[in-house]
């Protein structure tokens, strides 16, 4: 092998790490940064004195937003899936690697948005007095340096 040859063997071992790091990265990142407020489960289950009746309805709530997270969360690791091959192929950010991007940004604003719904679910489900004691709680979670 010339060293032309060389050079572009190397060249292409190393675009096809930097794209599996990318999309290895990006799902990590991605998985890890946006799921419910941390704690929000001790806050609820521990902070929050619930009723038997309460618990029953929030863990209906928990084991469907928990199918939610898990539909959303395979969507963003399919398009890092994507990203990781157009990057691969295309060396550039090109359309395929913009669209893996867009729709990896739309799975994550759908789980963001889920969880929302989830948090507003459950709020639903306490008294007056344990919801405000969970607002302030969620307030604090979602407005520490944390999150």
């Amino acid at each position: 092998m010339n060293r032309l040859g060389r050079m572009s063997f190397v060249i292409i071992v190393l675009t096809a790490m930097a794209a599996g790091l990318g999309g290895w990265a990006g799902i990590y990142l991605g998985l890890h940064q946006v799921q419910a407020p941390a704690g929000l489960d001790i806050i609820v289950h521990r902070q929050i004195h619930l009723t038997a009746d309460q618990d029953r309805q929030l863990a209906v709530l928990e084991a469907h937003f928990a199918e939610l997270r898990k539909t959303r969360q395979a969507e963003m690791q399919s398009a890092n899936a994507d990203l990781a091959e157009a990057i691969g192929a295309q060396h550039a950010y090109g359309q395929k690697a913009q669209e893996a991007v867009a729709r990896f940004h739309a799975a994550m604003g759908a789980l963001q948005e889920d969880t929302i719904r989830h948090v507003f679910a459950m709020r639903a489900v306490m008294t007056p007095e344990q919801a405000r004691q969970f607002d302030d709680s969620v307030a604090k979670a979602l407005t520490s340096p944390a999150s």
